[in-house]
């Protein structure tokens, strides 16, 4: 039986703290289980030889651009530095 065949027990954080020694007990024979956080599923404990479960890949992926396209380009200016942050601070006052 696979892993994605095998019922999901789900486990609430209490119940992993309480019960910790039948948690681990049960996924070492290959049992997984869902982590909850007040009804909510957070997380999974499987074993560690369970396969991944494996997406559909719908289309794939294009890669156009990357940060490199994004490297700022360098300008030159006939002001001085000094002239740019006084006019800054005057605009403050």
């Amino acid at each position: 039986m696979s892993l994605s065949e095998m019922p999901v027990e789900r486990l609430s954080q209490r119940e992993l703290r309480n019960e910790s020694g039948r948690v681990f007990r049960l996924v070492s024979e290959g049992q997984p289980f869902i982590l909850t956080n007040h009804g909510v599923p957070v997380g999974r404990i499987v074993p560690l030889d369970a396969q991944p479960a494996r997406l559909p890949i719908a289309r794939p992926a294009k890669r156009v651009g990357g940060w490199a396209a994004l490297a700022p380009q360098p300008t030159r200016s006939d002001r001085a530095t000094s002239d740019i942050i006084d006019e800054l601070r005057a605009d403050r006052v």
